[in-house]
């Protein structure tokens, strides 16, 4: 028997050494990923694949001729670092959910005394294996497995919470580069004319028609405009980089890529008040997230209530003592809820639940704020926009009005040529309420986490990253 039960240890014990996992080591160093950043780019196979795969139909040609918004947030889901963190984070809060599964090891032991004098007829020595086999109670490990149950759905909906911020990003970049050219083709065609103004005065002021204050105004008026033409370049420039930023590859990435940017031009409706509450509501993910956190504190709570009755502790083994062969087959313990029955533990969790869900009452409201806020916006910019469509209107048929009187002879080249000036300015105004509209529209989409007016990219909720 001795030597079964020996045997038997030694089996329990290579088994176990055999079943464990190998260290694999996996360095990175910094030349390394500076080295895969500066390699991405818009028309790699793997990407055209991760594209296929969620628009669900072959990209062909590829690249694309032309890349709008869904598509450049597509590429920034694959290569964004924001959603690559998430994912991870994810893969390590559902791993967290196999740590909370485990059962609790038993414990062999192999104690050995030597005995002096022999009390016994046998040899002068004690030994034998023996087992401590722990046994939870109260669903101890239900409760564990739930609270992370609840934590790795929150990390899922952190993705989506990510890749909607990424998504906006992305929007709000080729927002900026969208009024930064159409804003550069206003300003050339002004400071073209503002340049023709400058130098028509010159010539007036050489023949004694103008005065040297108005040539100054001219002048003036002329360098200004070159500063604002040279403004929008720099803005154009900047968003750009921040567009490459966005989808996470280098600027020269975007070299030679044809944008699409025809969806700004566009101004989708506004939606009722209510649907907009129900959206931010239903589909924030942010909001959704922290109710799975709330749950898990519930679960916490669960589990320090259920820590108060004790766990059991099976001890059964074999004993050779000095020439006697003991079986044992009791309790090897029981914790025994005298001084402490984790009162302490249970008040610190209730306290974490009550507060996360102040934390969950407080992100609601502040979401139906933002939302409140974002539809007068949307609502005023709308107005706004009407105005300034009504001023350019009227600036249109005076341009019109001075082009016919200067074909007819009734008005000479320099006041023709300030109408065209006064119009870019009039249609530069515009340019800047369409681009208020759009960032009211952007803040709308956020508040809600929906789009309006056109279907959203959506994102693949994997472990790892999808390159």
């Amino acid at each position: 028997m001795r030597r079964a039960l020996w045997t038997a240890s030694i089996a329990i014990a290579t088994v176990a050494a055999a079943s464990c996992t190998t260290y694999h080591p996996q360095p990175i160093t910094s030349p390394q990923l500076t080295q895969q950043f500066e390699h991405r780019s818009l028309t790699s196979p793997e990407l055209h694949a991760y594209v296929d795969r969620e628009t669900r139909h072959h990209i062909t040609p590829w690249p694309p001729a032309r890349w709008n918004l869904e598509s450049l947030t597509l590429a920034a889901f694959y290569y964004s670092p924001a959603l690559d963190l998430a994912r991870a984070q994810w893969s390590t809060a559902k791993a967290g959910i196999d740590v909370a599964d485990a059962i609790p090891n038993p414990v062999l032991q192999l104690p050995f005394q030597y005995n002096t004098p022999n009390p016994g007829p046998g040899a002068p020595f004690t030994w034998g294996p023996s087992l401590d086999i722990p046994i939870e109670t109260a669903h101890k490990r239900g409760y564990r497995v739930d609270r992370a149950t609840h934590l790795s759905e929150a990390a899922r909906l952190n993705i989506v919470d990510a890749a909607w911020k990424v998504r906006a990003q992305v929007r709000d970049a080729m927002l900026a580069l969208y009024a930064a050219q159409v804003r550069i083709t206003f300003l050339s065609a002004k400071a073209d004319a503002e340049r023709q103004i400058a130098g028509m005065s010159r010539r007036r002021l050489a023949l004694g028609q103008y005065a040297q204050p108005d040539v100054d105004a001219a002048v003036l008026a002329d360098t200004q405009a070159q500063s604002d033409l040279a403004a929008a370049r720099s803005a154009g420039q900047d968003a750009r980089a921040h567009l490459a930023a966005a989808i996470g590859v280098p600027v020269a990435a975007l070299d030679g890529v044809a944008l699409d940017l025809s969806a700004f031009g566009a101004v989708p409706p506004a939606p009722p008040a209510a649907d907009a509450q129900r959206a931010a509501i239903f589909h924030r993910a942010d909001l959704l997230a922290s109710l799975a956190d709330y749950a898990a504190a519930e679960s916490a709570l669960q589990l320090e209530v259920a820590k108060q009755y004790p766990d059991i502790h099976l001890g059964p083994g074999y004993t050779y003592d000095t020439g006697t062969n003991k079986i044992a087959f009791g309790l090897a313990g029981i914790t025994l809820p005298i001084f402490d029955q984790n009162q302490g533990g249970i008040k610190e969790a209730e306290a974490k639940r009550k507060e996360a869900a102040v934390r969950t009452g407080a992100l609601q409201d502040a979401i139906l704020g933002d939302l409140a806020h974002a539809l007068a916006r949307y609502g005023s910019s709308l107005d706004a926009l009407q105005l300034a469509d009504d001023h350019l209107a009227s600036a249109r048929r005076q341009l019109e009005s001075q082009a016919a009187a200067f074909a007819l002879g009734n008005a000479d080249r320099l006041t023709f040529t300030q109408a065209r000036a006064d119009y870019q300015t009039s249609e530069t105004a515009r340019l800047d309420a369409e681009v208020a509209v759009q960032q009211a529209a952007g803040a709308l989409e956020d508040a809600m986490q929906q789009p309006l007016g056109r279907e959203a990219a959506s994102v693949t909720l994997i472990e790892e990253s999808p390159r």
